[in-house]
């Protein structure tokens, strides 16, 4: 709305060499893959076939820090995404309800409780019939979340 104002948590890229994401006006240019991250890769593709190239982490400091309702459409994703959601940490709610333009129009929304060390997966066609959010909420602790993507060059 022409407005600047800070993200409400804190984020790093990380990725194959040359990777460039931008989403929310923000550019992020890849960091290398830590070395923690690259067997939770490797099992994605093993146990589910998905071939991911760079992953967002998403540091969540408390209950403050939150994550507005968005679908992750970006052009470099390409028309079906699929995203894999883990998180480390506090439980958090993970919010769903129907896109203004998808077919899953008046289905109320979904809450699904992210447990420490839960796999959240969004398979195509979700980003174009759902958004997502992950509301403020008191008294929590710090999460992380690390989403999964794969950006066509």
């Amino acid at each position: 709305f022409g407005r600047w104002s800070p993200t409400p948590r804190l984020v790093s890229f990380v990725g194959d060499d040359g990777l460039s994401y931008r989403y929310s006006g923000q550019q992020h240019d890849s960091m290398p893959w830590p070395d923690a991250l690259l067997p939770l890769k490797a099992a994605l593709a093993d146990k589910y076939g998905l071939l991911f190239n760079c992953a967002l982490l998403n540091y969540y400091r408390d209950g403050k820090d939150c994550m507005g309702w968005h679908s992750d459409n970006e052009r470099e994703l390409g028309p079906s995404p699929a995203i894999a959601s883990v998180s480390v940490g506090e439980c958090r709610d993970f919010r769903l309800r129907p896109s203004p333009k998808g077919c899953a129009a008046g289905h109320p929304p979904v809450s699904i409780a992210l447990e420490h060390g839960s796999l959240l997966l969004m398979l195509p066609p979700t980003q174009s019939h759902w958004q997502h959010s992950l509301p403020k909420r008191a008294k929590r602790g710090p999460r992380i979340n690390i989403t999964f993507r794969q950006l066509i060059r």
